[in-house]
């Protein structure tokens, strides 16, 4: 149990470093793709809606990205320790 913990909260913060900032290679190749999904609904009713909704997409996928790896990192190494705790009767 413990060991499928660890390995969701390594795959948030690999999903969070690929969305995040703080690669340099996303932009190109993941955040400006899905940008530009998010983006084609609003493309589609207007085309003056188009270019701010890929902005907005592409703000979303990035603090997305920054709020998947402190998640990860949070619950990797500051996880709350289980204590069996007995309940005495008085």
């Amino acid at each position: 149990m413990i060991k499928n913990r660890k390995i969701k909260n390594v795959i948030l913060i690999i999903a969070g470093y690929i969305l995040s900032p703080l690669s340099w290679w996303n932009d190109i190749f993941v955040n400006i793709p899905l940008a530009y999904v998010f983006a084609l609904p609003f493309g589609f009713i207007s085309r003056n809606l188009f270019l701010p909704a890929m902005v907005v997409g592409y703000w979303i996928t990035n603090i997305v990205g920054l709020v998947l790896m402190h998640h990860g990192v949070v619950n990797l190494f500051f996880e709350k320790k289980e204590k069996n705790i007995e309940l005495t009767k008085i």
